[in-house]
């Protein structure tokens, strides 16, 4: 069973009260956005995870200056906004961030701008996982990771093309070409993904990783979906967890669990010893991106090539490639 760390108790505990104390404020919504004075300038976006700044870069193109505030490796359920991210955050005409807690700790600071929106907040609640035990140990929160189905995260790009059109109006036409042509080119990955995935016989449909960021994918393309930690990086595995899933991989007779370029790799090696030691050989199938991207000017630091990645990465492992 994952353990939440004082640190993690700590953080359950203020956004339980935040939640409580702001429950009849609504989260800021795009009619709280109002026209900007550019004077010929570019619309200024500050962004949390590097994904949604590629996302903002692809709908708002020459007419948008964007502000990553987490660059690639980066865990967003643990970081912390420096006072840097704090002038970036008050300089920006927008500010747009994933929501549903995935940014922990700059939850309350990104809720309470009446310049920021969540692209969760675009999409159909019917269509949000919410785990058995909640996230973060609260019950009714939902997993952040949407990115993964690739089809949810087209609604953010609508989101993002509706929040820059309110601030830069005159922009409108242009914002909405570059979101229908991204969402095209999401629609493109998608079909690759699956056909990716459909290789896999589906009983060797089985992923494991190094904490639970995987299961709007798993959903999506028919794949189970193990992870060590659980959905946040705040929870801590034990040895009972270790060992447990040590035992689930090796009577599936499973052959490779992935490590993440966000979360240390200590978690999945312990369960490669464990396995070991259970006379099962597991091998580490790669590394996946999960709550980040990858390095700017790489495939993979891009949000379509990082899931393309991601994709070829299991498939392969899982087939034995």
């Amino acid at each position: 069973m994952n353990r939440l760390s004082p640190k993690a108790l700590a953080l359950s505990a203020l956004i339980t009260l935040s939640a409580a104390a702001g429950a009849d404020e609504a989260t800021p919504k795009l009619d709280t956005l109002k026209p900007a004075q550019l004077q010929g300038g570019k619309v200024k976006v500050t962004t949390t995870v590097n994904m949604i700044s590629d996302l903002v870069q692809n709908v708002g193109g020459n007419r948008v200056e964007v502000t990553g505030l987490m660059g690639p490796g980066v865990d967003p359920h643990l970081y912390k906004a420096s006072a840097k991210d704090v002038r970036a955050l008050q300089d920006a005409h927008l500010i747009v961030y994933n929501g549903l807690h995935l940014e922990g700790k700059m939850v309350d600071l990104l809720e309470r701008s009446p310049k920021a929106i969540a692209v969760t907040d675009a999409m159909p609640k019917n269509q949000l996982i919410t785990p058995p035990g909640g996230f973060i140990g609260i019950a009714g929160l939902q997993d952040p990771h949407v990115w993964f189905d690739v089809p949810l995260w087209k609604h953010s790009a609508t989101i993002v093309r509706d929040a820059l059109t309110r601030i830069d109006p005159a922009g409108k036409t242009t914002y909405a070409k570059n979101a229908a042509a991204y969402q095209k080119q999401l629609d493109a990955l998608h079909t690759r993904v699956e056909k990716m995935m459909n290789r896999v016989p589906k009983e060797q449909r089985v992923l494991i990783t190094a904490h639970d960021a995987f299961s709007y994918f798993g959903r999506k393309y028919g794949v189970e979906v193990r992870g060590i930690q659980g959905i946040s990086t705040v929870a801590e595995a034990g040895t009972k967890d270790i060992q447990e899933l040590a035992k689930f991989v090796a009577d599936r007779k499973i052959h490779a669990v992935f490590i993440e370029s966000s979360v240390p790799r200590r978690t999945v090696e312990a369960v490669v010893q464990a396995a070991k030691a259970r006379g099962w050989n597991l091998q580490i199938g790669g590394e996946l991106f999960s709550d980040a991207a990858g390095e700017k000017g790489t495939k993979e630091g891009t949000f379509i090539g990082m899931v393309e990645h991601n994709a070829r990465i299991i498939s392969e492992a899982l087939l034995g490639k």
